[in-house]
């Protein structure tokens, strides 16, 4: 198995920032931003889990208080796709990028 730990580090501080914010904050755009973070990643897994498939199902907007943990289950997802597939290097790479992207559009 490929080491996935930078994206289960990138995306588990992430949320751990998420968490710590207040409401304020996170209707401010910050939830939108985690939210959409991790729709992006839940796609990558589900293409690498079942290529076949026409069409990724959509992460389901849980509310602000949830996207923490959606970007959190989704990064672990992801990342367990890419150990799976054996895609882990170039993929985490990405990966990592987009947590540290959305993080930066954030303000965290």
């Amino acid at each position: 198995m490929t080491d996935v730990t930078p994206l289960l580090a990138a995306v588990d501080g992430f949320a751990d920032r998420l968490r710590a914010l207040p409401q304020s904050r996170l209707s401010r755009g910050a939830a939108a931003e985690a939210l959409t973070l991790a729709r992006e990643l839940a796609a990558r897994a589900q293409r690498l889990e079942e290529p076949g498939a026409a069409v990724p199902r959509e992460m389901p907007e849980a509310g602000m208080f949830a996207v923490a943990d959606q970007v959190a289950v989704a990064g672990h997802d992801l990342a367990e796709a890419l150990a799976l597939a054996g895609q882990a290097g170039d993929g985490v790479l990405e990966a990592v990028r987009l947590v540290e992207e959305a993080a930066g559009r954030c303000g965290l």
